[in-house]
């Protein structure tokens, strides 16, 4: 017989909330009975033109060499992000699995017990996670009524252990971008780590990460999940200064980013016409979905839209469009969030149109 052992965790593991997941096409298949191949899954900002063509061939070609280990710094994907970038090798780190592994990485190097971590709520709810395991303490910020950042509510909330700040632009669910001036402030005033998670960049009229010019204390984490469509790779990368990037590379986890991800992820950044043809396919849809959603919809600078449906609750009409096929996102989960909020990641036409559909005849059935 096995008996739990809950003494050899140590006391931080139970302080943290457990991440909560969009909705899996298996799982409405299975709770309402539908065809999975009807269903329309919107909830977790996935690429709905699928991965490059391009990543897609590296990948099998990849597969017969994935008996052997890939290098141990990603040098040939690294590269490839210098020149997608314009960041030198000597600033860029790949991490693996996806831009988590780099939180964690970070996390482990820089967070001792009784420090503390800034994150302006909502926001993507991972931050936290890796920092309570290290022994971290979560300082909350709550945003603005409109989701925008008050950069004097941030400096207000450091203190001595401070030794991470998140910010996450376009912001993670509401889409907005953080001002560059907002963010000059705060890492002028602080001696903290910055970090700004760039995961939906490439959606965006402008990136943040040009400022890593200037501030060493400044860090810019990107993905392949979103608009490189590899998110079932688990693929990221970092942009950091030169000296934090010795001592991330000395205590990450060996051989992070699979040989297969590895050579995927540098056909991805190849293929111009893929990506321009899924940044398109994005802002054209967030705009169809802005204009035509019977709801308060925020203007968005990312792949998805955030939907107020105030009066109503969020979880009644998500169960709604559930039973038609159709997942989206319930942002009851995200601290500060409400009970009212909603994302949709942007679709396909097709899709957007059906959504839009589903949103009409939800809001009169519920």
């Amino acid at each position: 017989m096995f008996l739990s052992r809950p003494e050899l965790i140590k006391k931080e593991i139970f302080d943290i909330a457990e991440y909560v997941p969009g909705k899996s096409t298996e799982e409405i298949a299975l709770a309402y009975g539908l065809d999975p191949a009807s269903i329309i899954k919107l909830s977790s900002n996935e690429n709905p033109l699928g991965p490059s063509p391009k990543a897609v061939r590296a990948l099998i070609e990849a597969a017969p060499g994935a008996n052997i280990y890939p290098s141990a710094d990603a040098r040939e994907l690294r590269e490839a992000l210098s020149r997608y970038t314009g960041f030198p090798v000597s600033n860029i780190v790949a991490s693996g699995p996806g831009m988590d592994g780099l939180l964690d990485g970070l996390c482990r190097i820089i967070i001792e017990k009784g420090d503390e971590v800034i994150v302006p709520t909502p926001t993507f709810a991972y931050y936290e996670l890796p920092a309570r395991a290290c022994g971290g303490k979560p300082v909350f910020v709550k945003r603005n009524p409109d989701f925008s950042l008050d950069p004097e509510k941030v400096l207000e909330a450091i203190s001595s252990r401070t030794k991470i700040i998140f910010l996450c632009s376009p912001n993670n669910p509401s889409g907005n971008l953080l001002p560059e001036a907002d963010l000059r402030k705060i890492v002028e005033n602080t001696r903290a780590l910055v970090f700004v998670d760039e995961a939906y960049v490439e959606f965006a009229d402008r990136n943040l990460a040009e400022l890593l010019r200037e501030y060493d204390n400044l860090v810019v984490g990107r993905t392949f999940s979103k608009v490189f469509g590899l998110a079932g790779l688990r693929l990221g990368y970092g942009i950091m200064p030169e000296w934090l990037v010795k001592e991330y590379s000395r205590a990450a986890t060996p051989f992070s980013v699979s040989l297969p991800a590895l050579k995927a992820g540098v056909a991805a950044l190849s293929d111009a016409d893929h990506l321009n043809k899924s940044i398109n396919l994005a802002r054209e849809g967030r705009e169809y979905l802005r204009k035509n959603i019977p709801f308060t919809v925020y203007p968005s600078q990312a792949n998805f839209v955030l939907v107020d449906v105030t009066p109503l609750k969020s979880k009644k009409i998500t169960e709604s469009l559930m039973k038609k096929g159709i997942i989206v996102r319930s942002c009851d989960s995200f601290r500060e969030a409400g009970d009212s909020l909603i994302r949709v990641t942007v679709g396909t036409p097709e899709q957007n149109e059906k959504v839009v559909r589903a949103f009409e005849i939800s809001k009169t059935e519920v």
